[in-house]
């Protein structure tokens, strides 16, 4: 392959492709009911080397911290506040080249549970977003955390276990409020035992290649789909993850094509030796912090604001409020400069 093209465009012998630089913020594996965070975000943008190694010289003379490396939470820092909306604005160096996807932590337990025992994505979606308002925090709390260990593939005692306290839980709440539509859902589940039993048995063979709950890899299937919606195929570039292995990268790429998205590849390097990379950090932590802000209802308007051009339609959220608020017109894709096409 020749070199980078100033939009990121580069070419060769496999014709030619896009570079979509990635991260990620908020991955706390498969815990995602009790970790320290509870959204997960993955950036992606198309900059040109030369142009993301300015904008982190201008974060750098701007922010004008000894820190050898910077991170999201530098621009987070109240002090820091123009710098932040500097990034973000529609006149900084990222609008339009950029886009995050977000998920919900709880939704994606949710939905990634009602998905394996039931097939019904609405369904998921009536039980998640009436689930508190029904059983109260304890019991909700409670729903998440089963059906959180049911999925998870370590768990600290037998491997069937989560399978006797999911389908305890689900028994004890469907008793407390029946009739409910909610209760509904939980009615339907009730009767997929056998399919949690099987699905916890395969882990007697060893781990599955693809965590059920690992966000992290439909999160770069849905950023080589969302880059590669023109026609023309992306090569990813994404910092180094231990989850990023050999076979999972084949996974992903053979799943991104099967889904019709033009993947020419992904490749894996230090973010600290590539400014898009580096960009694309910030912009995970920022979005995450912004996006859990608004989630648990102390968000920032103005930068909520900020942030909604950014956000894949698509992103994985279940809150009606925060998802109206946080959530970028539908069709609205991100742009390469007109000048950088050759």
């Amino acid at each position: 392959m020749s070199g980078n093209r100033e939009d990121g465009e580069r070419s060769g012998a496999e014709g030619p492709f896009l570079e979509i630089a990635c991260d990620e913020s908020g991955s706390d594996g498969e815990n995602l009911t009790g970790g320290n965070t509870d959204v997960f975000a993955h950036a992606s943008m198309s900059l040109s080397v030369s142009t993301a190694a300015a904008a982190v010289r201008e974060i750098r003379d701007r922010i004008r911290s000894p820190a050898e490396e910077y991170k999201a939470n530098h621009l987070l820092r109240e002090k820091h506040r123009a710098v932040l909306e500097w990034l973000l604005a529609p006149e900084g160096p990222i609008h339009g080249r950029a886009r995050v996807h977000l998920m919900e932590k709880t939704f994606f337990v949710v939905d990634r549970a009602v998905g394996l025992l039931l097939g019904d994505p609405g369904a998921a979606l009536v039980l998640f977003r009436g689930g508190r308002r029904t059983f109260g925090e304890d019991g909700w709390r409670a729903f998440l955390e089963a059906a959180n260990q049911l999925l998870r593939v370590r768990t600290n005692g037998e491997p069937g276990a989560p399978v006797g306290v999911f389908y305890d839980t689900v028994d004890t709440l469907r008793r407390a409020r029946p009739g409910t539509d909610v209760t509904g859902v939980l009615d339907r589940l009730a009767t997929t035992r056998a399919r949690a039993v099987s699905y916890r048995a395969a882990f007697l063979e060893g781990p599955p290649l693809i965590p059920v709950l690992n966000p992290l890899l439909p999160a770069i299937v849905r950023t080589a789909a969302l880059w590669s919606g023109d026609g023309r195929p992306v090569r990813l570039v994404h910092d180094r993850q231990n989850m990023l292995t050999p076979d999972r990268i084949a996974w992903i790429e053979e799943t991104a094509r099967h889904a019709g998205a033009g993947l020419a590849g992904l490749r894996l390097v230090v973010a600290r030796e590539d400014a898009r990379v580096q960009v694309a950090d910030f912009l995970a932590g920022i979005a995450r912090k912004i996006a859990s802000d608004e989630l648990n209802g102390r968000g920032d308007p103005a930068l909520t604001a900020l942030l909604r051009p950014y956000v894949d339609p698509a992103s994985v959220w279940g809150d009606a409020r925060s998802r109206a608020l946080l959530a970028a017109p539908a069709g609205l894709a991100p742009t390469v400069p007109a000048a950088g096409r050759r």
